[in-house]
């Protein structure tokens, strides 16, 4: 069976044989190293490290290691990939990863080659962020059942995920030590352990106030948790967590689900604020991105919701 759905690729994945002991420990290695060296992200060695055991443990079903690869076999495994219906922009990464590993062993000397040289990355489309209109993003928001806990915390994160403008990342990571209720700001740790302040805005204060106050003392319980927001068993709530209950939330609403994505609510936050005037300069520094170039992609959504509105309205459009 070729897996060509995300079930059908997990169940796949997890059939495969373990990565052998000795890639195990060349992957820890170079994650230390290179964590050492450039000061990554946890996210970004998260995602090192699933792509590199994703690659030993299909070498390992091919009675292969990480120091015998050639080219072809790196070739071979980006054709399985595109066979399985990986995106271009996941099998981009993982060939990102791959260089980044074998580098740093031709660097130090532990291999005379590397396989991924010569290797073009696949072709990326410029796809357009997905954001929600602002009428969405209000049923989205009343969505929640506010008389319990969960439904409290969720109307919080929603809030302040959209008034902030903060990837999902920092969202579930935030401490509550980052709060300031007092100046209304929040201080986040985003990519490449950049912090920054962050205003959250009256409104999103209000339900956070009001989380802090109502539902996290039930949550946590009588335990002393760093994290802000908290499951329903006190334990810090993963990004897979607050994604399926976005999803949950954004179905109650009555909002297409292809319309929802991880990012949706920071997506949208950066095109209203462009809709209703916003300096791009300033909009780059609320959402922490390193180069303009980045921030510049929520004007051609701006410039697509215009036209859209143009087509609608214009008589003679």
């Amino acid at each position: 069976m070729n897996p060509r759905t995300p079930a059908e690729r997990r169940q796949y994945a997890q059939g495969l044989p373990a990565a052998a002991d000795i890639d195990s420990m060349r992957i820890a290695r170079f994650l230390e190293r290179i964590w050492g060296e450039s000061g990554l992200s946890r996210q970004t060695l998260d995602s090192y490290r699933r792509d590199l055991d994703g690659f030993a443990r299909w070498l390992q079903g091919r009675s292969l290691d990480l120091a015998g690869v050639q080219r072809q076999h790196v070739f071979d495994y980006l054709a399985a990939r595109t066979a399985q219906n990986y995106a271009a922009r996941s099998n981009a990464r993982l060939l990102s990863s791959l260089r980044a590993y074998y580098a740093q062993q031709l660097r130090l000397g532990e291999m005379g080659h590397d396989p991924t040289a010569l290797i073009d990355p696949p072709k990326l489309g410029r796809s357009l962020p997905k954001a929600l209109s602002e009428s969405e993003v209000e049923a989205l928001l009343n969505a929640p059942d506010l008389e319990a806990p969960a439904g409290l915390r969720d109307r919080a994160m929603i809030e302040l995920m959209y008034a902030a403008g903060l990837r999902v990342s920092e969202l579930v990571n935030l401490p509550t030590v980052a709060v300031n209720l007092r100046q209304g700001v929040l201080r986040v740790m985003g990519k490449g352990s950049k912090e920054r302040l962050v205003p959250m805005g009256e409104e999103a204060q209000h339900w956070l106030e009001r989380y802090l106050a109502e539902a996290r003392p039930a949550l946590a319980g009588k335990r002393n948790l760093a994290p802000l927001f908290l499951t329903s068993g006190g334990e810090a709530l993963s990004r897979q967590q607050f994604w399926a209950t976005v999803k949950r939330l954004a179905a109650r609403a009555g909002i297409d689900p292809a319309k929802v994505s991880p990012h949706g609510l920071r997506h949208s936050f950066a095109t209203h604020l462009l809709n209703h005037g916003a300096d791009l300069r300033a909009l780059q520094m609320l959402l922490g991105h390193s180069s303009l170039s980045t921030t510049q992609i929520y004007t051609l959504v701006a410039r697509e919701g215009l036209k859209r509105l143009h087509q609608q309205h214009h008589p003679r459009a």
